[in-house]
């Protein structure tokens, strides 16, 4: 493995002035709104998966504290698994690997050979580094985008219901016609009317008797209890109340 320049632990960078620069964040703490790169190295080295640890150490996301900082200092590799598997406490590892453009870094603890616990996740995107969100910071992210833009929806119809209720008033204080009100029936009134229609069929003369029948024309029988004005007058020895409708069938007069 080729060894990369390193500067020492001595050196620390400043700026023109000999002012010493602001020290990073310490390692482990939220560190996703920053980047890092190095384009002098990256012009120098290759990016491989055998020299992405040297160039993720020089970004302030790696912990000099970690196990895999030993191992360099014994001129051992720091990704040697068989070494690493000894040890305990914090170490890094290479998870994910498409070369040349993505490496995704695992920050973890180590307890034993094979009690593991994730802590946090790095990514080095076509030389870039980044620490990847949490998965609940992701979800607080999304939850509260979505409530933004439905507060933002509600309160957009709620101007517009606004608008729309003031032209009513204003509709409704230029038109002062009242509405027409439902029909009610006065039944005074209509006994009023039937009995003028009665007056009036009174005075009116009796309607003409129809034309007598042709010669030879024979009337079609008639239902029973009914008669025409051309029929015959009744018999008087005939009984005056129909014997089938008033007295029933057990009842009927036998005629000899």
């Amino acid at each position: 493995m080729a060894n990369t320049p390193m500067l020492p632990t001595n050196m620390v960078p400043g700026n023109m002035d000999g002012n010493t620069a602001a020290a990073p964040p310490t390692p482990g703490t939220d560190m996703t709104g920053i980047c890092f790169r190095d384009q002098l190295w990256l012009n120098t080295y290759p990016l491989d998966r055998n020299l992405v640890f040297d160039y993720f150490a020089l970004s302030p996301f790696y912990d000099y504290t970690c196990n895999n900082e030993q191992l360099r200092m014994r001129s051992i590799h720091p990704l040697d698994i068989s070494h690493l598997s000894k040890m305990t406490g914090i170490e890094f590892m290479v998870s994910e690997v498409m070369e040349p453009h993505l490496f995704v870094m695992r920050k973890q603890k180590r307890d034993g050979p094979e009690k593991v616990a994730a802590m946090l996740t790095y990514y080095v995107l076509d030389g870039s580094i980044y620490q990847a969100p949490q998965l609940f910071n992701v979800f607080a992210a999304r939850v509260g985008r979505a409530l933004y833009y439905i507060s933002k929806a509600f309160t957009t119809a709620a101007s517009k219901l606004e608008k729309v209720g003031y032209v009513d008033s204003e509709d409704e204080s230029t038109s002062h016609e009242p509405k027409p009100a439902k029909e009610t029936i006065d039944f005074k009134e209509v006994k009023r009317v039937d009995h003028i229609l009665a007056s009036l069929q009174r005075k009116l003369p009796a309607a003409p008797p129809p034309p007598p029948f042709p010669e030879g024309y024979t009337p079609p029988s008639t239902a029973e209890g009914e008669q025409g004005p051309e029929t015959e007058p009744a018999d008087p020895k005939l009984p005056a109340v129909d014997p089938i409708l008033d007295q029933g069938p057990a009842k009927r007069i036998k005629y000899a």
